[in-house]
């Protein structure tokens, strides 16, 4: 599996001008939930797509993050949540068991340059 944690606001911050050239991909995990943990690993092939980069967000450890990420994308949070992120927006997001792998590399697909 092929992600950075995302464990600072600057991370968050270089990640949102990285999406204007490349979709950003953040995964919102919750390391006390059975439903994340298992949403994670049906999703973790999703990871070594090379059309996106891929970002893991400890919601236990960094709370505050998730709240940022809300804030600058108007996307309200949910846990496990996938987000993928191009130019600056949130043109994609699930929850649950809306995490769909065919339905991530469906909409990276649509972001070809």
């Amino acid at each position: 599996m092929s992600y950075q944690e995302i464990t600072t606001e600057n991370e968050l911050l270089e990640l949102m001008a990285k999406s204007s050239h490349k979709p950003q991909v953040i995964f919102k995990h919750s390391t006390r939930c059975y439903i994340s943990s298992s949403v994670l690993k049906n999703t973790k092939s999703c990871f070594e797509d090379p059309r996106a980069d891929w970002y893991l967000l400890d919601l236990i450890a960094f709370r505050s993050l998730s709240n940022e990420i809300e804030k600058l994308l108007k996307v309200p949070h949910q846990s496990p949540q996938l987000i993928i992120i191009y130019n600056k927006m949130a043109v994609y997001n699930a929850s649950h068991d809306q995490i769909d792998p065919a339905q991530i590399a469906n909409n990276l697909e649509l972001l070809k340059p």
